[in-house]
């Protein structure tokens, strides 16, 4: 059945207290957020195609073959890019009129830097785009403490050419997976005396499934298709519609793991099954979830190393315990 958590109010706490009632506690919290859908209300890269590329209507015939599995995501995100003509400057114009960020975004920032918890864009997006956003709508202070994890780019200074610099030789161009993997590995080594740190995931799509489930926390934004996603596959998440969810939940998760755990070992909400999915036998053995999954955009993003425009190889079907006992 559907596991969304949906928690009592607590009673209003001021910033400063807030920042006071993590302060002594020892687990370390790392966020991770997805950039558009998520932070913004809109997607910066299809503000660009649509004012100054290829148009809406090309635009959504090519996310129609993405979601129908004619073609790979980094190939149709080349195209698109591909089809920009305008000078970076004279692009943000226009994202800068039309993106819309989240109310308490800011807000929820500033509680991360109050009580050192570090915040990672983690996006399929172009790194130099996401950094001006940020830049502009946070203040470039602020902005310099967010980590953006994304693809790079090339773009000339005419504006004729834009080219995205792929982070992972995948058919999506940026494993979001593998670089939460990565930044836990290295927030692990960095904790002292063995703790392990709780990885909070943030999202809103079928693109952040793969990141999702190598979270210990997953929020995912009300009413979008990741939601949509956890409810159909039981898998554990809490709803929110604003960043003042995700404080007021963090807030409280901490101090529930500072009474199960003292702040120490594991975190009380830890993922045992994080990389579960790329641990089988074999490449070509795809767990019988993700085989089940309904949409070829969610095979392909759930197992990219099968499910792409040019592998189409004949499933091997893993069985994996699921029960609760294995949980």
């Amino acid at each position: 059945m559907p596991i969304a958590i949906t928690p009592p109010v607590p009673e209003a706490k001021s910033p400063m207290n807030i920042t006071l009632q993590l302060a002594h506690k020892k687990r370390k919290i790392i966020c991770f957020s997805d950039f558009d859908g998520t932070i913004f209300m809109q997607d910066t890269g299809h503000i660009l195609f649509d004012n100054h590329g290829c148009g809406s209507k090309r635009r959504e015939i090519l996310d129609e073959q993405i979601k129908k599995g004619e073609r790979s995501f980094r190939d149709v995100s080349e195209e698109m890019w591909a089809s920009l003509n305008v000078p970076f400057e004279d692009g943000f114009e226009v994202m800068e009129k039309k993106l819309e960020i989240d109310p308490d975004f800011q807000q929820f920032h500033k509680f991360c830097l109050a009580n050192d918890i570090p915040f990672n864009v983690i996006s399929a997006g172009l790194k130099p785009v996401l950094r001006r956003v940020l830049d502009t709508f946070l203040g470039e202070k602020d902005s310099a403490h967010i980590d953006i994890v994304a693809n790079d780019a090339q773009i000339a200074e005419d504006g004729s050419e834009w080219k995205p610099i792929w982070r992972h030789d995948t058919e999506l161009g940026h494993d979001k997976a593998l670089s939460i993997t990565e930044a836990r590995k290295e927030a692990e080594m960095r904790c002292e005396d063995g703790t392990i740190p709780l990885i909070v995931f943030i999202g809103d799509g079928v693109s952040d499934l793969a990141a999702a489930r190598e979270a210990d926390v997953l929020f995912a934004r009300r009413g979008l298709r990741l939601e949509e996603y956890c409810v159909e596959h039981a898998i554990p998440y809490i709803p929110f519609d604003t960043f003042a969810d995700i404080q007021r939940e963090i807030v409280r998760i901490k101090d529930e793991d500072a009474k199960l755990t003292g702040g120490e070992g594991m975190p009380a909400r830890f993922n045992p099954r994080a990389n579960l999915w790329r641990r089988v036998s074999s490449k070509s053995a795809v767990p019988r979830y993700i085989v089940m999954s309904p949409r070829k955009e969610e095979k392909m993003f759930l197992w990219p190393e099968a499910f792409t425009e040019l592998k189409t190889p004949t499933v091997e079907l893993t069985e994996v315990d699921v029960s609760p006992n294995q949980a």
